[in-house]
């Protein structure tokens, strides 16, 4: 049965001493939300106040893309962290990133993990608690995360509305954890195929793995990552795609 609607996510303010990784004024017109950048993994203060103030321009939630300090990285590579300094540093990130937002009349109406630490609080369990801890001294705010993980569980006991969310343009194992980056076969490339993937989320509620199992993933959101190649073109293919089909793309907030 075809949903009403969808959300649409991708992953902006990355841009790091004038070098962008992403068209964020493009992606902008396409998505309802936007998980901006917080300076640990990828941005700076002037940047992501630009991603900030184009997204109120543009009507689009903003949501604070936290992750490991590890830009050389660019926050994938996993990090055993003492958890008490990942709850610090998460909070401290959204706390940032909600600065900006208020300078800019708009404000952090959620968070979403980045890069390996989303993967790592899919199955660890002390670093799942670290970062829901974080964000939830920061407030009651809604939580981006992978369906079926140790961090729906935990955020859920803690009170935390989660918001299950699905990508475009990864690959999914059977278990419904996403093929690393590692994998030649991580990312979907073709624009037919995340449109495919996008349609599949939004009618069925279920993604294709890449053994051909059918994983539910009931996600309210889909993540299109702004600095895949191609990237903008795909989205303005899905958007089209979803306008045909008369399923409206809007936030969950």
């Amino acid at each position: 049965m075809s949903q009403l609607f969808i959300d649409l996510n991708a992953d902006l303010g990355e841009t790091t001493a004038g070098n962008p990784v992403a068209d964020d004024a493009a992606m902008l017109k396409l998505v309802s939300s936007a998980n901006v950048a917080t300076g640990f993994h990828a941005g700076d203060p002037h940047s992501i106040a630009g991603t900030v103030h184009a997204a109120k321009e543009a009507g689009v939630v903003v949501g604070a893309h936290v992750g490991y300090n590890d830009p050389a990285a660019f926050g994938r590579r996993f990090i055993d962290y003492n958890p008490a300094e990942l709850a610090d540093e998460v909070t401290y990130q959204i706390g940032a990133l909600e600065a900006l937002a208020r300078a800019h009349g708009t404000r952090v109406a959620y968070v979403k993990p980045h890069g390996a630490m989303y993967n790592a609080i899919v199955h660890h369990e002390a670093q799942a608690k670290a970062v829901i801890d974080g964000i939830k001294a920061f407030g009651d705010i809604p939580v981006m995360l992978l369906p079926g993980g140790v961090a729906v569980d935990v955020a859920e006991a803690r009170g935390l509305t989660v918001i299950r969310e699905a990508f475009a343009d990864r690959n999914y194992n059977p278990d419904g954890t996403l093929v690393s980056r590692t994998q030649d076969n991580a990312v979907l490339h073709s624009a037919d195929d995340v449109v495919r993937r996008v349609l599949e989320v939004a009618e069925t509620g279920a993604i294709t793995a890449i053994d051909g199992s059918v994983l539910s993933v009931d996600a309210q959101s889909v993540c299109t990552h702004g600095d895949s190649p191609g990237a903008v073109e795909m989205l303005r293919g899905v958007v089209a795609e979803l306008d045909a089909r008369g399923i409206e793309i809007r936030s969950f907030i």
